[in-house]
């Protein structure tokens, strides 16, 4: 059966996504980051848009893909059997994805069918210079009885259908991610998505990365750190406002003995009801969306990812909506911390990126450490280059802190402040690379935001943020 479904999949009906040769990303060599073919890093900057094949139409999606490369971003998030019952409600052109919910039948036929608009959006993500994070399904789907008391996945199914997956997309730019927002309860279901992975490996020829989105405070270690099919860890911190409890775990994962990259591959969204109860704790804020980007990223994730939560469930009105969204996707694309994302980027690409560690002993520990590093919204966390070339801190609150000066290589330190609400970098001056130096934000006293940055003097470094990438 296996062999029979597969030749009809793979012959002449086959309608193949493919062209010309695009870039394949790797893992870097000291396996911290993701990297192209010629060795340059690559910034996952993500954006979760679950339900774009589904509920977009394709004039739809040219626009939403078109805003958010203007804005900086790399990977789309998107999900094949999406999760407002993608398996059984039609798309924007009346076509669903599976013959009989069978995932070993994809439902595809001459004139235009689901996956030809899959073809769309992953062939017009492409042409904007996007790399598709593409989860073959929501986790219900494995995961939930939802096809006469059971899942619609079985091990067989799972192995058929990703391998079909694999060769359709197989040169085109795209992450593979497994999962979907549930945890992994028994051996069954482990062994569904392990037969998943191994279809797309067959699929695909290696051709992708492969990792796991996993459901809330949760990462793909918990299950597959040791799988070799488990390119990079993803984690999933979840929608609270707090360092402590889920965004302190990007650093556990950073520091697992098996060394693989990690990256937040859902953290609070902008607009989002902080911990799901906006009647006791308000919508989240851009604030709060770029507080976990700069805790993510130094405490060494090799990217993050943005999420707004009318864009994710692609709200309009007249369309059912889920926890209360605040403003249809349309709108919503513009929210101040879609925006500011590029920022954090931008800023650790203007500097040697692939020797970047965490180092929160960049900072001096106060007589009250709930006061710095602090605690909750007010963690501050430190990066810098293993060599000591830069280093940096983000301060969350405008709060006096000290820094260790010797931790910069050369006899001085350039000191710059940058914003990371619109990316300027402003100097404030050259410093003796010894002892101690007290610094505070431009902003003391408010919840605002800043980067202190120090360069090494001797090796001039342009303004940080500049879209320069010095990382060879």
């Amino acid at each position: 059966m296996h062999g029979l479904l597969a030749s009809l999949f793979f012959g002449f009906g086959f309608p193949c996504a493919c062209s010309g040769a695009v870039p394949r990303l790797h893992v870097s060599d000291n396996h911290r980051f993701l990297v192209k073919e010629d060795g340059t890093p690559f910034f996952y900057l993500g954006d979760t848009a679950w339900e774009l094949f589904q509920r977009l139409n394709r004039e739809e999606a040219d626009r939403y893909l078109a805003n958010r490369a203007q804005k900086g971003f790399t990977v789309i998030q998107a999900v094949a059997l999406a999760e407002l019952d993608g398996h059984a409600e039609p798309n924007a052109y009346g076509n669903l994805p599976l013959v009989d919910l069978d995932p070993a039948r994809p439902a595809v036929r001459d004139g235009g069918d689901y996956w030809t608009h899959v073809d769309y959006v992953v062939n017009k993500a492409e042409s904007v210079g996007l790399f598709i994070g593409f989860l073959p399904t929501w986790g219900r789907y494995w995961h939930d009885n939802v096809k006469g008391g059971k899942p619609l996945f079985t091990e067989e199914n799972a192995a058929t259908y990703g391998e079909w997956l694999g060769r359709r997309y197989r040169d085109k730019p795209l992450i593979w991610i497994l999962g979907g927002d549930r945890g992994l309860d028994n051996d069954a279901q482990k062994a569904v998505i392990r037969a998943m992975a191994r279809g797309l490996r067959k699929g695909d020829g290696g051709s992708h990365l492969i990792t796991l989105h996993p459901p809330g405070g949760n990462g793909s270690s918990t299950w597959f750190h040791n799988d070799d099919w488990l390119d990079f860890n993803m984690r999933q911190n979840g929608h609270a406002a707090e360092f402590t409890g889920h965004y302190d775990q990007t650093r556990a994962d950073y520091d697992r003995t098996l060394v693989k990259p990690v990256i937040d591959g859902e953290p609070i969204y902008e607009d989002h009801p902080v911990s799901f109860d906006a009647k006791k704790f308000g919508h989240s804020t851009a604030a709060d969306v770029r507080r976990p980007l700069y805790w993510d990223l130094f405490s060494g994730a090799c990217g993050h990812t943005y999420g707004h939560h009318s864009v994710w469930q692609m709200w309009a009105l007249g369309r059912s909506p889920i926890n209360n969204p605040l403003l249809p996707w349309l709108e919503a694309m513009d929210q101040p911390g879609a925006t500011q994302m590029q920022h954090g980027k931008n800023l650790l690409l203007s500097r040697p990126y692939l020797t970047r560690i965490p180092d929160d002993s960049v900072i001096v520990t106060d007589r009250v450490p709930t006061s710095v590093p602090g605690a909750g919204r007010y963690r501050f966390v430190a990066t810098r280059d293993e060599s000591g070339s830069y280093a940096m801190v983000y301060a969350p609150v405008g709060r006096k802190f000290k820094v260790r000066m010797d931790k910069i290589t050369g006899p001085k330190a350039k000191a710059w402040w940058f914003n990371p609400r619109n990316g300027d970098a402003t100097v404030i001056g050259e410093f003796p690379n010894t002892g101690e130096r007290e610094f505070v934000s431009p902003n003391p006293g408010e919840q605002i935001d800043w980067v202190l940055v120090l360069d090494d003097g001797a090796k001039n470094f342009p303004p940080p943020g500049t879209s320069v990438d010095r990382s060879k």
